[in-house]
């Protein structure tokens, strides 16, 4: 294995994703700020909540974060063109996870995924071909990588499938429950939005997610399946682009197709005036440290963090402990009727807070489901009312339904969120567990 990790390839695969990725990070980044994106969640909302840990990212004032957004399209231009490469990733990378984490309320897996590509990206030599670094410097031009290079993007898109396969073997989504709730509010779409309606096809959509998940990467490696499989992921991420509107990550993953045909097809293919391998003598690259001491503890970690829900307390699905940066991609519809009881603490009257006026539409929906939102959200009116001069007690009263069953009580009515701490790598036992038959479990 050691042998074959640097053994030397035609590095025309890395060359045409970095192209790839870089035309996906423009789009991304441009589109955020047409669309409305940028607009909606960072410069509208008043109240900021982020990551927890992670206060001290706001976004920036008046035009700021248009300004922001436009120079990680400059990034994403360097990296297409090659130009300033580990600069412009870098640039991007420390960028992006900024609003990934001044912001929770539009999580998603994806944005998560593009923050690890680009951390990979930053380590492999990817522009030591058609790139303008080699333009300025020819030194640096290089017609081979080690095959590691592609081992590690294929690796990453496999820890990915292989999460977000064993997370769909659940009742709801095996009986077809979840995708009705999800595409029942797309019977309109034309021509075939009547489709949508039929339980045949929720199930269809059920079972089909599950065999893409788990069979894409196998049948992407062996040779008989290749071209299959790239017709079957062609077909399934336009489809989920068309319905789901899921941003780039369909056009990322169908990007990443590149990785599992043999490096002197791509080479064939969309570099035609690159000189092919057969022709030079390149030697076997020696060991190197960035495999051994950076990527092995890097997968070693995301295969840990998908599995941390098993080890707390209570079901993922409800608790919601556990559930991101662990590929749990659409899995459940929740609803949640949440408010806040304020209670000052000298004179024991209830104050009012205008929240529907605070919280954008999304925010709204985001703090009336997750519990850290909750949390997050008592803890800004703590502030709030601090600010006045006010010491205040904060009860929360929240029922949540998940995916179409009747409401249950989800938080601890009792408990002071002015005192309450969040337990980030636990179960918060403020959150209200039930037994098999419905019955709320004992702290």
């Amino acid at each position: 294995m050691l042998q074959k990790a640097y053994r030397p390839i035609d590095n025309a695969p890395l060359i045409l994703f970095r192209i790839l990725l870089g035309a996906l990070i423009m789009a991304e980044s441009f589109f955020s700020m047409f669309t409305g994106w940028v607009k909606t969640n960072l410069i509208n909302p008043t109240v900021s909540l982020p990551h927890i840990g992670f206060d001290f990212l706001v976004p920036l004032p008046g035009i700021g974060m248009y300004v922001y957004y436009t120079i990680m399209g400059v990034f994403g231009l360097g990296i297409l063109l090659g130009f300033k490469y580990r600069l412009s990733v870098a640039g991007f990378t420390l960028m992006w996870t900024a609003v990934f984490l001044m912001q929770k309320a539009s999580y998603n897996n994806h944005y998560y995924l593009l923050i690890l590509v680009c951390v990979i990206m930053y380590f492999l030599p990817a522009n030591r071909y058609a790139s303008l670094d080699v333009k300025n410097n020819p030194k640096l031009k290089s017609l081979s990588m080690p095959q590691w290079c592609a081992w590690i993007i294929i690796v990453q898109m496999t820890i990915v499938y292989f999460f977000a396969t064993i997370s769909k073997f659940y009742p709801d989504w095996l009986d077809g429950t979840f995708t009705g709730i999800l595409f029942n509010r797309m019977s309109d779409y034309p021509i075939i939005g009547f489709l949508f309606k039929e339980k045949w096809f929720h199930l269809f959509i059920a079972y089909a997610g599950i065999l893409f998940d788990g069979l894409i990467i196998p049948a992407l490696l062996w040779k008989r399946t290749r071209n299959l499989a790239l017709i079957a992921s062609l077909i399934f991420h336009l489809f989920n682009s068309a319905t789901l509107k899921i941003g780039i990550f369909p056009y990322f993953a169908l990007s990443v197709v590149v990785f599992f045909y043999p490096p002197e097809t791509i080479r064939a293919l969309f570099f035609r005036k690159k000189p092919s391998l057969k022709n030079v003598d390149i030697p076997y690259y020696s060991s190197s440290k960035v495999l051994m001491y950076f990527f092995i503890p890097f997968f070693i970690l995301q295969l840990l963090l998908p599995i941390r829900h098993w080890f707390i307390k209570g079901d993922v699905l409800w608790t919601e402990e556990g559930h991101r940066l662990s590929w749990r991609m659409m899995l459940r519809d929740k609803r949640g009727m949440t408010s806040f009881r304020i209670v000052d603490k000298k004179t024991n009257q209830e104050l009012a807070y205008p929240i529907n006026e605070k919280l954008t539409q999304k925010q709204l929906g985001f703090v009336a489901t997750k519990p850290d939102g909750m949390w997050q959200m008592a803890q800004h009116i703590k502030k709030e009312f601090a600010q006045q001069g006010k010491e205040v007690q904060i009860f929360i009263d929240s029922k949540l339904a998940v995916n179409g069953k009747p409401y249950e009580v989800f938080i601890d009515p009792t408990v002071d969120f002015s005192e309450a701490k969040w337990d980030y790598f636990g179960h918060n036992d403020w959150i209200i567990l039930y037994d098999a038959d419905g019955k709320p479990l004992s702290k």
